[in-house]
This record gives structure tokens, sequence and C-alpha cells, in this order.
């Protein structure tokens, strides 16, 4: 044996000190890798829509209604299994419903009450245990709440029809509703079952913009218990905004105004809009606003009088037209970029803006610079939303290969002639052109050294960021090549200076006219390492739309794009509230999501959003824990452990007895 094993094992030895004790980890993760593999949910372009994300997320697109029948199938009907599925995503919403029903106060009881908490905690123990089964105790229990782990695990563990048990577990429910403990633990085992039927959930891109609540929905995320995001062009948007890229933060405003959406800025980031309102109001009062009156009723969040509204227009056109001339700016500095053709404020001169002369029309005025210095400290300072950046950081890439899927948020440029595109990127001594992964991992270094450098500059005044690096977050939100957009041109300016709609069409790359080819999708596989017949590409970002016929499965099922369609502004064209992905041990399953109504009427009325399997992508045979990618680590924990077993058999390395 060479020695650099020997040392391995040797303090793998430490852990496992004998024979037995090898032995007995060997047969415990054989065990585990012959079970079934845990079930991962995939979300994309949530948008803000957070009291629809989140009640996708209590759901699990369907799965726990799916759980609930099964425990279910012969004894409750269609309104008791709703009843019961509103009770494990809003139990404490639900447990009010109930007093209020009882005609009783927050804090009242009844033997009414005391009866139905009985019945359903009998019945959410039978889902726990549904939900569990395909796990080991041992995960089971640290999914559970520390305070009722030991009696949730017996009433999961003894079956209630054995008569020598029925007694047990029956004064366990009684001493439950004795202690005064029902309510909370009614609220502990509802949220044990959300945590078990999803093992894993992966956010493909675009969390920010348009819907009145990304910043809660990152509140829940910080606090999942296990999941990825994949950077979407909205999320790069914000976190440009974050890193101190001015043009991102007119951008992330100006969005806000767009869609009558205030509340994220304000209320959930503490983001200051005085100074712009006050601006916005002595310049643009005069001026034509009808292209920037906010999108109320179409995925805007707030209601607004007509004054208000005048208002957010003047805003909405005052951020804008600095957007323009900040955007002027970056051009300049990057003629690599290849922008100038976006460079349009210069036609308006005189006519739409009195900040905008035909002899400086890309100049910011005093006031302008001041309102842009004074948003960006705003942004600088929050500490919600710099918290919610690192949390982007810290679980979010541009990519990830997992258990043989690719998810990505958009595209991967590619030419005409179907091979990878050359993309700029920064570098410590200029630009370089990369393709394919290599593009994508120099992005994510890039954006990566980027934060580095903005943290560094918050704690002293001595270093300051690489302006380079700044820059490229605004060219990864609407640069033409960049894998995040990949259009020819983010058409914001014609959309609010010309009426005519041809001027306002956004050519897509070709990568999605050839993603629907089976070939290409494997290829791009290839490129990332992924293959096999259950390999799958993942994308979001570009709304399907159903209602005209468009599938989310493309390339013979090569590739599945599952932008959620949260966002209300899309639902008119999609049809639909987009699409969902879940995929356990059976295969892949698209679930078509309808529109949520609001979480009141959700308790209330026990709606649901209507989960449908549109697609059944059945796996090449039953998946186990063996199959995935942690299957592969603890397989490589299976040899190491057989090795060290062997060095004990055979006198390698002693056994330490006590």
């Amino acid at each position: 044996m060479e020695n650099s094993k020997l040392d391995y094992l040797e303090l793998l030895s430490k852990k496992f000190p004998d024979a037995a004790s090898t032995a007995t980890e060997i047969m415990n993760l054989k065990a585990i890798m012959s079970l079934p593999k845990g079930t991962e949910h995939f979300m994309a372009d949530i948008h803000g829509e957070y009291e629809a994300f989140i009640h996708v997320l209590k759901n699990a697109s369907g799965s726990i209604r799916e759980k609930v029948s099964l425990a279910f199938k012969d004894t409750l009907d269609s309104q008791q299994i709703n009843k019961l599925c509103t009770l494990i995503y809003y139990p404490k919403e639900s447990i009010q419903l109930k007093k209020k029903e009882l005609g009783l106060d927050l804090d009242g009881n009844s033997a009414e009450l005391d009866e139905w908490y009985l019945l359903n905690l009998s019945r959410l123990i039978k889902v726990t245990r549904k939900a569990g089964e395909k796990y080991t105790r041992s995960k089971v229990r640290k999914a559970l709440p520390a305070q009722y782990s030991y009696i949730i695990l017996e009433l999961m563990n003894e079956n209630s029809e054995d008569a020598n048990k029925a007694d047990y577990l029956s004064s366990i429910f009684k001493s439950i509703l004795e202690s005064g403990q029902a309510e909370d633990f009614i609220v502990a085992i509802a949220n044990t079952i959300q945590r078990l039927v999803i093992d894993h959930l992966h956010i493909v891109g675009d969390i920010y913009d348009r819907g009145p609540g990304a910043e809660v929905i990152l509140d829940r995320l910080l606090t999942y218990h296990k999941v990825d995001i994949q950077w979407g062009n909205h999320d790069m948007l914000w976190m440009g905004a974050a890193n101190g890229n001015l043009a991102c933060i007119a951008n992330v405003i100006r969005i806000s105004l767009r869609y009558a959406n205030l509340d994220t800025l304000e209320n959930g980031y503490g983001i200051n809009l005085l100074s712009l309102a006050i601006f916005a109001q002595d310049t643009y009062k005069d001026t034509p606003l009808d292209a920037f009156m906010p999108k109320m009723g179409k995925g805007g969040s707030e209601t607004y009088d007509d004054k208000e509204a005048l208002l957010v227009a003047m805003m909405h056109k005052a951020i804008a037209i600095i957007q323009f001339k900040l955007e002027y700016q970056i051009i300049a500095r990057h003629p690599e970029y290849k922008m100038e053709n976006r460079n349009l404020l210069h036609t308006i001169a005189g006519v739409q803006s009195p900040t905008v002369t035909e002899e400086k029309p890309y100049t910011l005025t005093e006031e302008e610079e001041k309102v842009i210095r004074q948003l960006a400290e705003g942004f600088k300072r929050s500490e919600r939303l710099q918290r919610h950046i690192d949390f982007l950081y810290q679980v979010g890439s541009m990519y990830l290969c997992y258990n043989n899927n690719l998810l990505f948020h958009a595209s991967i440029p590619m030419n005409q002639d179907k091979t990878f595109r050359s993309v700029l990127t920064p570098t410590e001594d200029g630009i370089e052109y990369l393709s394919g992964k290599a593009l994508y991992n120099r992005i994510d270094y890039t954006v990566r050294k980027a934060r580095k450098e903005f943290k560094l500059s918050r704690k002293t005044n001595l270093f300051k960021s690489n302006e380079a690096l700044v820059d490229y977050f605004w060219y990864l939100w609407c640069g033409p090549d960049s894998p995040q957009f990949d259009k020819s041109a983010m058409t914001t300016f014609e959309r609010y200076f010309n009426s005519d709609k041809a001027t306002h069409h956004e050519e897509k790359g070709w990568y999605y006219k050839y993603r629907t080819e089976p070939g290409v999708c494997d290829m791009i596989m290839d490129e990332f390492g992924i293959t096999g017949p259950d390999a799958h590409i993942i994308n979001g970002h570009v709304p399907v739309k159903a209602k005209e016929g468009e599938l989310p499965l493309k390339a013979d099922g090569k590739l599945m794009v599952i932008d959620g369609g949260f966002s209300r502004a899309y639902q008119s064209s999609t049809g639909i509230a987009g699409y969902s992905l879940i995929f356990n041990s059976k295969g892949m399953h698209i679930v078509r999501l309808s529109p949520f109504t609001n979480t009141s009427s959700a308790v209330a009325n026990c709606d649901d959003i209507e989960s449908v399997t549109v697609v059944d992508s059945s796996a090449s045979h039953r998946l186990k824990v063996r199959d995935t990618d942690n299957g592969k680590l603890l397989q490589k924990q299976v040899e190491d452990l057989t090795d060290l077993l062997n060095a004990y058999k055979n006198g390698c390395i002693s056994e330490s007895f006590k």
C-alpha cells in the first residue's frame, strides 16, 4: 500500500478506530445508497411575487397534495384533503380561522377545538410518516424541530392500529392537549412535512423586479434547508447595484417605478427616494408623461390616485433620463462592448427633457449627479440588501451541474454555424474572449472578485474598486452577447420614445433557435460534462406561451424551460402562471401552475394553486441515492472504509479498543 494512502487511512482510523465501527459505517452507507433519491424542486423567474412563490414552496408544486392523497386515498374525500393540505401549508392561519369559526378568541379553547386538534394531529402524523418513508431515521430526526423531535419520532414509528400501542399513542396526544402545546405542535409537524417532502430547492434565476416582495422571498430562502440559485439577468442587475454600479442602480429604480412597485426599495431595503421625487417634480411636471405612467393592473403592486400616479411618472422619467446618460458613460469607457448604437438620447434633445441639451445631451446636470449619488449611498448602506446580495453569492452561481442536469438561467451564446460564441470578459490586463463553459467560469470569477473589492472599499477609503469589473455587471444585464440576456439590444429607449412597435423588437440570439435541436443540447451538455440518457438542460428566462400551444419540453425532452410565470405582467401573454419542475426517484415532472389569488383566500377557501403535471419524463430506472452526485461521494467513502477494514484485517493499521 502506498504511503500516502496509508497516511490517509491512519487519519480515517481516528474516526473509525476498529473493524466493528468501520463495518457498521459501511453497512449504513450502503443502506443509504439503496434508498430512493430525494425530491428536487425547481422554480425560476419569481420576479418578486412572494405570495405565489411562498405558496408554491409550501405545496411543493403539488407534491404535498400527492402525499396526503396517498396517505388517505380510501378515507378522506376531496374537500377533507383540501382542508388538510391547507392546514399543512398555513398551520397558524388555519388554527386561527378554526377558533374564529368556533367563536373563540386567539387564546381560547373548547372541547370542540380539542377534538379538532386530536383529529388533525393523528392525520398530520400519518402524512409525516408518508413524507419521511424514503429517508433514514437519522435524517428524519435532523429535520425535526428539536423541542418535539422525540415525540414526533415516537408517533411516526408506532402503529396506531396495533392494540398494544393504541393506548400509548392516545396518551401522547392527550398529554399534548393537556400541556397546552397542541397549536405549537401542529405548526411544528406541518413545517416538518414541508421540510421532508422537498430535499433540495433550485432557483433558476430572476428573483428580483416587477413584483412587490423580492426581499420577502430572500428572507425565506435564507432559512431554507438546502437551496442553490443560478443568477438571472435581473439578479445580476441588483448585484451590480449593490456593488455600486450607478447605471444598474438607475435601472433598478426605473423598473420599480415602471411596475408601480416601490415596496422592495422603500419598505424592504429602506432606500429613500425623496431626493428623486423632489427633483422629478421640479423638472418634469410640464413634460409629456404618458409613456412613463406606472403599469398598474399589469403586475403593479400599489394603487395610486391620479396625483400619486403622476408623481411616480415624473420620477420614472427622471431616473430613465439619468440611466441613459450613465449608460452612455459606460459605453464610452468600453468601446469593446460595441454598443454605441444604444446612445439615442440626443435624438430627443430639447423635446422630452429639459436636462437633455443639444450641446451636451449625455452630461449629467449638477442636480442629476447629486440625486444618483444620494441614491447610491442608500444602496450601499442598506444592511438588508447587502445581506441578501451576500446570500446570492453564497448559494448562487452562473450555472450548476447537479445530478446529471445542467442548470443555467438564459443561454449559451452561439454563432449561426452552431459553434459557441466568444464573448468579452474583463481581465487583470484588459479583456479576453471566451466561450462555453470557460466563459461561464470567468464570469463567475469576475463578479465574485468585484464583490470582494467592493467590500474592501467599504472598509477603507484607500482602496477603490476596479471600474471595469463594476461596469461588467451592466454588460451582463443588457449586453447583446451576455449569456444572461443574449438579445440584439434592450430596447428600453424605443419603448419610451418611439411609438413604432417594430423598433421595440429584441432579436434573440442563436441559442434560442438551436436549443430545440437534440444534437445542440448534447453538444452543450458535453461541454459541461453532462452525459447519459437521463441528462437535461434546465432554463428559465423566456416565458412559455402556453395559450399559443408552446410546450416547455424541447429537443426531444433534453431541454426543459420552467420560466415560473409568477409575474402577473406576463400572465396575459402566457395564459398560465408558468411552470415548475419536480425531480424525484421516478423521473422529472413538469408542473403547470395556475394563477394565485392571495394568501387570505387560500386559507379561508382552501384555495390551492392548481398544479397539473403536463410532462412526465420517466427515468430509465428507479433512481436511488447511489445514482446521485451525493451517492458518488458516499460510494467513495465506502471504498475508503473498505480499504480501512482490510488494513485492520491484514495488520497494516492496529485497531484501537477502549
